[in-house]
């Protein structure tokens, strides 16, 4: 035995949950700060219409777990970019996870199996769309969304990368991947037939691209689209910009040039504000870079939202398999990060809100 004496350990006393919660928000509990700002009982109508069985004729059985805390716990799975193991885990594991879900030590926690089910539910009735156009509308209505200026960029997203041959690489490229393992279909369903390869500024990439358009006052995304990865960021610049940007600036780099695009702005009177670029034997003049630096000081705010998920969330690298998987999960990832967005405009009052 040491002849030093130390601080006692392991004596759990009857504060000493409230004791650790308080230290946790002393020290900046993201969950505790969403929770502050959102009322997610906004969610429950679209939750309880879409997700629960309202044609079962008795109420025998087993009851649901409460459909709120189900879609807390899926926005806890995209803020941490967890498996559903994990997640599971970790509820069981974290009190702060517990404080967000608004459980306590003896309440049942939904299992592996439970969560994984709750988000596939989620994206075949597509609510990912659904609840980010709710929570976008809530955000207007509070004069978030300001109408200054749009900014539309792209990053790509990662998926495991798939141990194909050539000639099912080719069939794949070509649109036939349907055709392929019909006779595994356990291998056919572990094989993502919507990812593509692309390489930019020399490394390869596997997976698809979120494409969004942010709100160059608030930072928020106001509309985004999922594509494979080999997809231009100028193809769908169309989708993207609509009526609703007229007589507004909108900034990007100069992956969005075209004489096509050029008359889509024109058509939808919004004000291009698109990076030059030089080409060979054509260098961009002096005037053309100065009006580059002024853009990009603009543009630049773009990258706000992907580096909060690069590094507030764990990256943009998800485990799915399909593109439909692949934009219910991404949809979601961009839910959580104006979420997060807007607990920063109201922590740090940096723009007005509306009474």
């Amino acid at each position: 035995m040491s002849k030093y004496k130390y601080k006692t350990t392991g004596n759990i006393g009857l504060f000493d949950q409230e004791a650790i919660s308080e230290k946790l928000s002393s020290l900046g509990n993201p969950l505790e700060k969403l929770n502050g700002v959102i009322d997610f009982e906004m969610f429950r109508k679209e939750l309880e219409e879409n997700m629960l069985n309202t044609n079962k004729k008795s109420t025998a059985g087993c009851k649901p777990y409460d459909v709120v805390m189900m879609f807390k716990i899926i926005l806890l799975k995209r803020f941490y970019n967890l498996s559903d193991e994990q997640t599971e885990y970790q509820i069981n594991d974290r009190l702060s996870f517990k404080d967000f879900l608004g459980l306590s030590s003896g309440d049942n926690i939904p299992d592996a199996r439970s969560i994984w089910l709750f988000q596939d539910r989620m994206i075949k009735v597509e609510l990912d769309e659904k609840l980010f156009l709710q929570f976008n509308s809530y955000l207007n209505d509070l004069g978030l969304l300001v109408n200054s200026g749009k900014i539309v960029d792209a990053s790509f997203v990662e998926v495991p990368r798939q141990r194909n041959n050539r000639q099912e690489n080719a069939k794949i490229k070509n649109g036939e991947g349907n055709e392929l393992w019909n006779d595994k279909p356990y291998k056919k369903r572990q094989k993502d037939i919507d990812a593509r390869w692309t390489r930019k500024a020399g490394e390869r990439h596997y997976g698809y691209k979120n494409h969004i358009k942010i709100d160059s006052g608030s930072k928020l995304i106001e509309k985004y689209l999922v594509t494979s990865a080999d997809i231009h960021d100028s193809q769908v610049l169309d989708d993207l910009a609509d009526e609703k940007d007229s007589n507004q600036e909108l900034y990007a780099d100069s992956a969005y040039i075209g004489k096509l695009l050029d008359k889509k702005l024109k058509e939808e009177n919004i004000i291009p504000q698109i990076i030059e670029r030089a080409f060979r034997d054509n260098p961009l003049t002096n005037k053309q870079k100065e009006n580059n630096r002024i853009k990009s000081k603009t543009r630049c705010r773009v990258e706000h939202a992907f580096g909060f998920v690069t590094n507030s969330m764990n990256d943009f690298k998800i485990r799915s398999i399909g593109l439909r998987k692949a934009k219910g999960i991404i949809g979601l990832v961009n839910l959580v990060y104006n979420m997060c967005r807007y607990e920063q405009i109201i922590r740090l009052n940096l723009l007005s809100i509306k009474n």
